[in-house]
């Protein structure tokens, strides 16, 4: 028998390269999701690592990882999993990284990622025939098939954020009806929707699902989360992660053996390109006119909360700690000044869920003095007098 890695690569035949479906799948995913939201957080602020050096290093894993998934010839739990969390991870650095350093809107990086996922999908369909996730058997189905996972993942950060935050509905209500929307997308598939059309449904919308999940516990109380902080959410989760891909390992329930790869029938196919469009159109206009209903009122809620002189509400929190900086810089006190950047960096972007709807403009003036105060503290050889320009240019602006 000739040794598999001998084949040509295009024409290598995998076993079992994804696990089965069931509801651990599902569980797990949802901790890697959230694992992703507070890991990302975690590596950033609590580390210091800034996006920059976050998406660097989690860039290099994630590729060892990869090459490590692509040259098994079978699924298991511990590879596949690793890899999954940390696709979330960099897929939220992505969306991430678009916002913050490219000044991205999360409603063009949405349409982005929708239009790079649906790309990815055809040119799986056209090349394969099938979208099917249980015939992952050759190595260019695995490539699309982590290409939709990234596309995915980075899609579901760009949504979430883009209802949670820029449409002010916050992460508890964000979660809420994500998971009705799964619900639905479940109601769905058991009357009849495509099944390969519902997966893949169901896992852009447990992206946003876990991230809301992990804001929840990470934020402190002042922000309705249960202050859990990053480093316990990371950990909590992580360790789901691990007891269930132990579970899976010893059971091996979800690795499919003795099971041939499924390829989707033609006619199935066919009923499910049909129902790709209608969802398609349903979800583009109900989108559409959602989004520009809801821009409308808070439009004209910020039109009377301007008229009313409150602007963007309570910002005390903010000027408690930028005056702390303002202290640290005049005491030449730079470990309190780099501390009193990350309390700021935390503390308004916890904040952005409420203060962006409010008065978009306003928030976005604030939002650059603050990446400048940020910039100025954190320079490798500081300089007091810009640092101090910066602080009270922001304080200004904070009024």
């Amino acid at each position: 028998m000739s040794d598999v890695r001998s084949q040509p690569l295009d024409a290598r035949r995998v076993l079992s390269k994804v696990p089965e479906v069931t509801i651990f799948f599902w569980i797990i995913k949802v901790l890697c999701t959230t694992v992703g939201e507070s890991a990302a957080d975690y590596l950033n602020t609590t580390l210091n690592l800034g996006l920059t050096g976050t998406s660097v290093v989690t860039g290099v894993v994630l590729l060892v990882a990869l090459f490590l998934q692509f040259r098994a010839d079978r699924y298991a739990p511990v590879r596949y999993w690793v890899t999954v969390a940390l696709l979330s991870v960099f897929g939220t650095l992505v969306t991430d990284n678009l916002t913050d350093h490219f000044g991205v809107a999360l409603t063009t990086s949405t349409i982005v990622f929708s239009v790079l996922l649906g790309l990815t999908f055809l040119g799986w369909y056209l090349s394969e025939g099938s979208l099917s996730i249980h015939s992952i058997y050759t190595t260019r189905r695995e490539a699309f098939y982590w290409l939709a996972v990234l596309f995915s993942f980075a899609l579901g950060t760009a949504t979430g954020d883009l209802v949670a935050e820029n449409l002010g509905f916050g992460y508890s209500t964000t979660a809420l009806m994500v998971a009705g929307l799964i619900a639905l997308t479940a109601l769905a598939w058991r009357l009849g929707l495509n099944p390969i059309l519902s997966f893949w449904i169901a896992y852009v919308l447990t992206r946003p699902l876990g991230a809301a999940i992990g804001d929840l516990l990470a934020q402190p109380d002042s922000h309705g989360g249960l202050g859990w902080g990053t480093t316990v959410t990371s950990v909590v989760f992580l360790a789901g992660i691990g007891a269930v891909i132990v579970f899976l390992s010893v059971t091996k329930i979800d690795s499919g053996i003795g099971a041939d790869p499924v390829e989707e029938p033609a006619d199935t196919a066919k009923g499910g390109l049909l129902q790709t469009v209608i969802v398609l159109v349903v979800v583009l206009v109900v989108g559409v006119v959602g989004y520009n209903l809801r821009v409308n009122s808070l439009a004209t809620d910020a039109t009377s909360s301007s008229a009313s002189g409150s602007g963007l509400g309570d910002l005390s929190s903010l000027k408690t700690i930028t005056q702390s900086a303002l202290d640290a810089v005049a005491a030449g006190n730079t470990s309190a000044a780099h501390k009193s950047a990350d309390d700021l960096e935390r503390e308004w972007d916890l904040s952005a869920s409420q203060l962006k709807p409010k008065d978009g403009a306003a928030w976005n003036v604030i939002d650059k003095k603050i990446d400048t105060v940020l910039s100025q503290l954190r320079v490798g050889h500081p300089d007091a007098a810009s640092e101090n320009q910066a602080l009270q240019n922001l304080m200004a602006s904070l009024g």
